[in-house]
């Protein structure tokens, strides 16, 4: 993880809009460096306590349904990279075949990957993302490739850091399912709706970048988990 010189970021990054957010992580370059150093301790301090419930939680997923443990999607991080998310398989084996969007009450999603969703348990696999250095702890959320190509100028700071494990938008937007329930095309509401909310947070985020920023998100999550 590191900030590439200005001519050295993809054309569609070296904009007027996404140059203020660059300057503001140049500034803060020291902190950069050292987020990367504490994404590393933290995760394998993470992984070293929850190794035998994540051991658990695959027995359980292998027991409740046919399928591998894992799910695994391209998502976009840095400067546009694609990248292999991990998480822990909630729906049945063949869900891409039987649909695209998730909803509250989705009859894709197994009864143990209820119980994963509502916790938050399906994400931990996302730690060996963070160690093998696609992801941080703490940024925005990687979105699919279909979705970023709806970027404006703007929404393309957000690829100046790693994709996040958690960030302010996530802990707001926590129950995102619900808001496309009823939705009858919910990837033109998520576009049009929902994604410009939730950049607004995430572009908060940036222009707030730093050592506070980053323990008050931590924070927050933990809070969010407990609630």
């Amino acid at each position: 993880m590191k900030v590439r010189k200005w001519e050295e970021l993809p054309e569609k990054m070296r904009t007027r809009e996404v140059r203020r957010y660059y300057n503001i992580i140049v500034r803060h370059s020291g902190w950069f460096k050292v987020k990367r150093v504490m994404d590393i301790c933290v995760s394998l301090v993470l992984l070293a306590i929850l190794l035998i419930p994540m051991g658990i939680i695959a027995l359980m997923i292998k027991t409740d349904s046919q399928g591998p443990v894992f799910f695994r999607q391209e998502r976009v991080t840095q400067y546009g990279k694609i990248f292999k998310i991990y998480k822990f398989r909630t729906m049945v084996d063949n869900a891409s075949q039987l649909g695209s969007q998730v909803t509250v009450n989705d009859a894709r999603i197994t009864r143990v990957g209820k119980l994963l969703r509502k916790y938050r348990l399906d994400e931990f696999p996302q730690l060996f993302n963070i160690l093998a250095g696609d992801m941080t702890l703490v940024g925005t959320r990687p979105e699919v490739v279909k979705y970023v190509k709806e970027y404006s100028g703007e929404m393309y700071a957000t690829l100046l850091l790693p994709a996040g494990l958690t960030s302010r938008t996530s802990i707001a937007y926590k129950d995102e399912d619900k808001l496309l329930k009823d939705a009858k095309d919910a990837d033109k509401v998520y576009v049009d709706e929902i994604l410009p909310v939730k950049m607004k947070y995430n572009l908060e985020s940036l222009r707030r970048f730093g050592v506070r920023e980053d323990m008050t998100v931590m924070w927050n999550t933990f809070v969010s988990v407990l609630k």
